[in-house]
């Protein structure tokens, strides 16, 4: 005799199955049979936040952090509209989230009921899988298939769920499979082995499908002499002062990084898809190693490309290459000294009210061996790219190919239920205040994560991008709440340092504390993030240049208002 069980029964059992130990959401008719399923379960836990889009970024995040699937849920109508961007930063940075939105009873959809949306048509770019469930029989089928494609494709998976459908109960003969079903591949490496051993000025390009091979990558960086460079997901992998570490490329890169790669005769890609062409000089060779091969060449030309796994590749090539006498990376130690001397210069400046800076190297000075740093977008990722002085074995998260402002304390909340390491959220003013109603979940679940709020009153990356592109300061003043006195509103513990001075005192407190605590530091609006390669009136020349490659006019200056 079969067993017959709710489809939402059936759901959270396959959730559970597929490693899935969090499901983000808020509840709502629609989807409140889901819901209840989830209350009755000893083993997925209900994360309730206080905004759909804050349980999507915190899915993306607890699966960028852990590698697993995770799960995010919305009503019908508004409830599950919210979830888009967070999936959107899920599948711009390809980490496995699966989406449950409830929908009207399905006697009544297609006919404009109330809160109806088609949300599978709203799905449609986010998702690597995308389904309506309109028969019971075939959900135990397009559950197990929208686990598989969300991690076989490490993408968004959706499904939509009428109401009435998660409440029939259905005969479920046998347990279908969750997991992919994957072959051991014989790679050819003779083709990369060829050229990076008549390369003389190789360079390592990782990012965060290296995380794992630091000893390996280490070792082959010393036989052929390449200094490594690393994507924004990459950071952390190794440590900022190590000799063969040059940094970030691009825009919150280092000075080295730009000299190295221009100088540079073959780049070795691993495990990232670093998007800035601008940056790579043309004709350079490329090796291109990436377990997708969707991936492959598909920002950049590739010479060789490697559908292989960065342990496998590593592996297959570390013993056979020649190691190279003359090291391509010890060609930069002066630069590379002149570049953290003037980093230093930075922290040191005096401002009006607290260096973000300093404030940068302060964090890095005083946070666990083994943090996990989570990231907003704006100037502050500029200031913990470049002066949070990694140590190897801590995790930098951000909102990585889709940039999100307001993905760092719902991030955070991801990443702190998902481990006892130490969690630090450094966000923006403008960042926090898109989503500080998850301030709510933070103290909810009393998670002894902590917040950084670079606080100057201004969205000031729109600032500097406006400034270069000759435009006036136009329309990114923030009035901004006390938001210390915010956190205290919901019983967090918060500290104001308006001085730099203050700073190192307020990160020790704020660190040393045992519960969630927010500290707000008020920093300068004024202090730019210059790209590591030119000065602010080569910036402007530089970004003018680039939107006349789109644009065909010259944009009038109100210099009245400057």
């Amino acid at each position: 005799m079969f067993m017959r069980k709710t489809v939402a029964d059936i759901l959270v059992d396959f959730l559970l199955m597929g490693g899935v130990k969090r499901a983000y959401g808020v509840p709502g008719d629609s989807i409140d049979p889901f819901v209840e399923t989830v209350r009755r379960s000893q083993s997925l836990k209900y994360i309730q936040v206080r905004h759909e889009e804050g349980g999507a970024f915190a899915a993306s995040f607890d699966a960028k952090f852990n590698g697993n699937l995770a799960a995010c849920f919305g009503t019908s109508g508004p409830g599950s509209i919210h979830l888009i961007n967070g999936l959107y930063d899920a599948k711009t940075d390809k980490v496995p989230v699966i989406a449950i939105t409830g929908q009207v009873s399905s006697d009544l959809y297609g006919e404009d009921y109330h809160q109806e949306v088609n949300l599978v048509k709203l799905f449609d770019d986010v998702a690597v899988f995308n389904k309506m469930v309109i028969d019971p029989l075939t959900a135990p089928n397009l559950i197990s298939k929208a686990i598989r494609e969300a991690k076989r494709l490490r993408g968004v998976s959706h499904l939509n769920f009428p109401v009435n459908i998660l409440m029939k109960k259905v005969e479920l003969p046998r347990i279908v499979n969750t997991e992919i079903v994957s072959g051991t591949i014989a790679y050819d490496m003779s083709a990369a082995l060829k050229l990076i051993n008549s390369s003389r000025h190789p360079v390592l390009l990782i990012g965060r499908g290296a995380l794992s091979e630091r000893e390996s990558l280490e070792t082959f960086s010393e036989r052929i002499g390449a200094p490594i460079i690393y994507a924004l997901l990459g950071k952390g992998i190794f440590s900022d002062d190590s000799k063969q570490v040059f940094g970030g490329l691009g825009l919150l890169g280092s000075r080295p990084s730009v000299e190295a790669i221009n100088g540079s005769d073959l780049i070795i890609e691993i495990g990232s898809t670093f998007p800035y062409r601008k940056f790579i000089p043309r004709d350079i060779k490329m090796i291109q190693v990436d377990t997708d091969p969707g991936n492959l060449g598909n920002e950049l030309p590739v010479d060789v490309p490697i559908n292989s796994d960065a342990h496998h590749f590593l592996n297959s090539v570390i013993n056979s290459v020649q190691e190279k006498e003359s090291k391509y990376y010890l060609e930069f130690e002066r630069s590379m000294n002149a570049w953290r001397n003037e980093l230093r210069k930075i922290e040191e400046r005096e401002t009006r009210t607290t260096n973000p800076a300093l404030l940068s190297r302060a964090l890095s000075e005083y946070a666990d061996k083994d943090a996990v740093i989570v990231t907003d977008t704006g100037n502050t990722t500029v200031w913990i790219a470049r002066h949070f002085g990694a140590s190897a074995g801590q995790r930098f998260l951000f909102s990585g190919a889709l940039a999100s402002m307001g993905c760092a304390l719902p991030g955070a909340v991801g990443v702190s239920l998902s481990t006892g390491r130490q969690v630090i959220s450094a966000v923006g003013d403008g960042g926090l205040a898109m989503t500080a109603m998850e301030l709510s979940t933070v103290k909810k679940y009393n998670l002894p994560m902590k917040i950084v709020v670079f606080n100057n009153s201004k969205l000031a990356m729109i600032k500097y991008e406006q400034e270069v592109m000759g435009y006036p300061e136009w329309g990114v003043d923030l009035v901004n709440p006390d938001f210390s006195l915010l956190a205290r509103a919901y019983e967090i513990d918060s500290l104001t340092i308006r001085d730099s001075k203050e700073i190192r005192n307020g990160v020790s407190t704020m660190l040393e504390s045992k519960g969630p605590f927010l500290l707000e530091a008020i920093t300068d609006p004024n202090l730019k993030p210059m790209p590591p390669f030119l000065t602010f009136e080569q910036a402007k020349g530089y970004l003018i240049a680039s939107m006349r490659e789109w644009i065909d006019y010259e944009p009038e200056t109100d210099t009245s208002k400057q």
